[in-house]
């Protein structure tokens, strides 16, 4: 199963990729920012959730078996770089500022900016095609507790 869905990403054209992959490989690269820090807490997947029920309208046994399927995609994915090429293929630059603001989100989600999430963030921030400026400014929109 995941080795299909690794395959679409990578050989999708934006208009072919369906909404559920689009979501899935959302949902999985905010799965592998919050456990880059090996400290992948209730917060973070709490935060994971919200960002998903707001952003798709799902309810809460929706948004849990989408992490839930995320968690395992992001386990056996071989690299970034195929999310985020299939999310910045499919996606508008104002909408991938959207991606940014939600993984900022998780990364900030329990409280602590670690090093890997930054990194990790900042790498995909420019996989996406978003400047390190327009990043910035989401980051200083988001308020921790919402």
């Amino acid at each position: 199963m995941f080795a299909d869905f690794l395959k679409r990403l990578t050989q999708s054209d934006a208009e072919d990729f369906p909404d559920e992959d689009a979501r899935l490989a959302l949902t999985a690269l905010l799965v592998r920012i919050a456990r880059s820090d090996h400290d992948y807490s209730t917060a973070e997947r709490e935060r994971i959730d919200r960002i998903n029920a707001r952003r798709y309208g799902l309810g809460p046994g929706a948004v849990s078996a989408l992490r839930e399927e995320a968690e395992a995609l992001e386990a056996e994915a071989p690299d970034t770089v195929r999310f985020t090429r299939a999310i910045k293929d499919a996606v508008p630059y104002e909408d991938r500022l959207s991606v940014v603001k939600a993984l900022w989100e998780v990364v900030l989600a329990d409280g602590a900016r670690a090093q890997e999430e930054d990194a990790l963030v900042r790498m995909v921030t420019n996989f996406l095609g978003i400047s390190d400026r327009d990043s910035a400014l989401v980051r200083q929109d988001i308020n921790p507790q919402a």
